[in-house]
């Protein structure tokens, strides 16, 4: 059984206060609840080097699943496709979110389908890239 806990743009109103929409799991809600806000938590200490915004704020972080067994799949993009820093950046989230207490493991995934648009940046992003 699989858990989705799926992030999609920050502008989605559907989405509870956590920026996910979580479907049935083993795991209990409390801690559902937990690992979601630590992962959200932990892709925000990830800054794109070229814009100085998070990749959680910035909109790269297509989808997020937590699967029973606690591991973490998560499915990104980059502002571009030849962004220089395409080859590290998974690296950084699988590092990053590898660290939050209970995950067992993550799988980063690069996707560049819908390609990123700014229209994905949230309120803070714009404000910290001085669009607001």
């Amino acid at each position: 059984m699989t858990d989705e806990t799926a992030t999609t743009p920050q502008t989605d109103d559907a989405l509870p206060a956590s920026g996910a929409a979580v479907s049935a799991s083993t795991i209990p809600s409390d801690e559902l609840a937990r690992l979601t806000d630590d992962i959200v938590g932990a892709l925000k200490t990830v800054y794109d080097p070229e814009i100085p915004a998070d990749i959680y704020e910035l909109g790269l972080i297509y989808r997020i699943d937590i699967e029973d067994d606690r591991s973490v799949k998560i499915d990104m993009t980059l502002t571009a496709p030849g962004c220089p820093v395409a080859g590290e950046m998974p690296g950084w989230v699988e590092n990053a979110v590898g660290a939050v207490e209970g995950v067992s493991g993550v799988d980063v995934k690069m996707v560049f389908d819908p390609p990123w648009t700014p229209d994905r940046m949230s309120e803070e992003a714009q404000v910290a890239v001085g669009w607001y």
